[in-house]
């Protein structure tokens, strides 16, 4: 595993990522320097990350690229993008659809059908009600309530 990224987000990543898995992950924290970095050619294929305290449920979609950290919850038909982090102790109920280079920060808990636009953070300890819609590229404050 080829691992992009030398900071706080990529010292997470490097205790978990099993290093017989082929391929690579940027691990870098800022959304916009990820998709910048993401146009980059590496030369090995970009995979999904996922932590094995992870619950991943079987018809979730992850694209390549998104790492979903230790104890993470992510429910049915949901749908995470290509380079998103999913933190720790996050959760995403049914029908959540993430664009790309979304950072879901830790203790964040979007509940059923929230549409999380690319590029968005949210802020560690906030939440979504059902259906809550978040604009591209929006910061979400720790602990605010989206509706």
């Amino acid at each position: 595993m080829k691992i992009i990224g030398d900071g706080g987000h990529a010292k997470v990543i490097k205790d978990f990522a099993n290093e017989a898995t082929l391929g690579f992950v940027i691990a870098i924290g800022d959304n916009a320097t990820r998709k910048k970095v993401s146009l980059e050619e590496y030369g090995y294929p970009c995979v999904p990350l996922i932590h094995p305290s992870a619950v991943v449920s079987k018809s979730a979609l992850i694209f390549p690229g998104t790492v979903v950290m230790a104890g993470a919850v992510i429910q049915a038909d949901v749908i995470i993008g290509k380079h998103c982090i999913i933190n720790t102790g996050a959760t995403i109920d049914h029908d959540c659809i993430l664009d790309d280079f979304v950072h879901i920060a830790p203790g964040v808990h979007l509940c059923g059908g929230v549409k999380v636009g690319e590029g968005v953070l949210v802020g560690v300890g906030s939440c979504a009600v059902p259906g809550a819609k978040i604009k591209a590229w929006s910061l979400v404050k720790a602990g605010s309530v989206c509706k």
